[in-house]
């Protein structure tokens, strides 16, 4: 029976080395596969090299039917994809329109199966500049929050932020006692839980607010030789929300956060994590996978949050840089550490 590569960067083509992967062996997925034809990574066979956006589309749907083989029942995806504007027809789009790149692929991706629990926006405080003239800059790419499942782990309680003000009493009015607005259609939503929170006279959950889909992260700082490197401050509540802080060694069930009983004072406190099944078997870390890794930031995130990790890549030269830069993320952690115990031996 094959075996998970933990902590491992495999080398070679993403769909390939998906293939080699156990089914059913991952907990979550954050990645952002390399855009159509606006970067040329210099290796055969790359991804975005395609002859039109649609084909791009069909091997993107490929790989990610081998995600979903690998995807445990109650996984996700984050998937960070952007768009590029057409120079003629043969590219799939009329001469200056935008490809619709991501929408082509959202599109085949539901009809595949795919459950799309989010479209998040990932709004740069620092965009590239622009001199163009007859249309805005863009300044936001999408972040796709996916699912196989109706049922999946999702951590809210971990990526909880300060509410910034008290809640004000606006907007319809609701139905007697609550719950569904008299103006609801079939899809609208309820605001049951709201109106039981005020009630407690809370101005939302003792946690924090949810924060929402748009999400305000510069562009990477980083200077290596890979150009279109991912944001920590972007991976990291992917990873806190997606990927389970343990799972059971047998059954791979992930363990699940209680909900909040009691707060210390004015500060509440996250739920205990419990086993979610009653096997009774040794834990380890859940595993976060990329099978675009780049330069490794998600196994550098995926580390420094106490997960495992598994990436994939396809220019040997940037394996290395990822190994680089886990090895100086490794050493920092080290150093940290000892300052640490040396406070508290001082202090002791």
């Amino acid at each position: 029976m094959r075996t998970l590569p933990r902590n491992s960067i495999l080398s070679g083509d993403a769909l390939l080395r998906l293939q080699s992967l156990p089914g059913g062996s991952v907990d979550c997925v954050v990645t952002s596969p390399p855009y159509f034809a606006l970067r040329d990574y210099g290796v055969p066979g790359q991804l975005g090299a395609e002859a039109d956006v649609q084909a791009w589309v069909t091997n993107l749907r490929s790989v990610l039917r081998e995600i979903a083989r690998v995807l445990v029942p109650g996984g996700t995806v984050w998937l960070n994809v952007g768009d590029s504007f057409s120079r003629g027809n043969r590219w799939g789009a009329e001469a200056k329109s935008l490809l619709l790149g991501p929408e082509r692929l959202l599109v085949g991706l539901a009809d595949d199966g795919w459950i799309v629990r989010n479209k998040i926006v990932w709004a740069k405080t620092n965009p590239m500049p622009s001199s163009v003239r007859d249309r805005l800059a863009m300044s936001w790419e999408p972040v796709f929050l996916l699912t196989r499942s109706r049922a999946y782990l999702f951590d809210l309680d971990a990526v909880r932020v300060p509410h910034s003000a008290r809640a004000k009493g606006r907007g319809k009015p609701l139905a007697p006692g609550g719950g569904r607005p008299v103006w609801a259609g079939p899809l609208a939503g309820d605001q049951g839980g709201l109106e039981a929170l005020k009630a407690q006279g809370l101005q939302g959950h003792p946690l924090g607010k949810n924060p929402g889909d748009v999400w305000r992260v510069a562009t990477s700082n980083f200077r290596g030789a890979h150009f279109a490197t991912f944001p920590e401050a972007l991976v990291r509540p992917m990873v806190t929300a997606g990927c389970p802080i343990w799972t059971c060694s047998h059954c791979q069930r992930a363990w699940v956060r209680q909900p909040v009983q009691r707060s210390l004072g004015h500060l509440a406190v996250l739920g205990e994590l419990r086993p979610g099944c009653g096997c009774r078997a040794e834990r380890r870390p859940g595993v976060v996978l990329d099978p675009f890794l780049g330069a490794g930031t998600v196994a550098v995130v995926a580390e420094a949050l106490g997960r495992d990790w598994v990436g994939i890549e396809l220019n040997p030269a940037f394996v290395t840089l990822a190994h680089e830069r886990l090895d100086a993320a490794r050493q920092r952690q080290a150093r940290k550490e000892n300052n640490e115990n040396g406070k508290e031996v001082m202090h002791g």
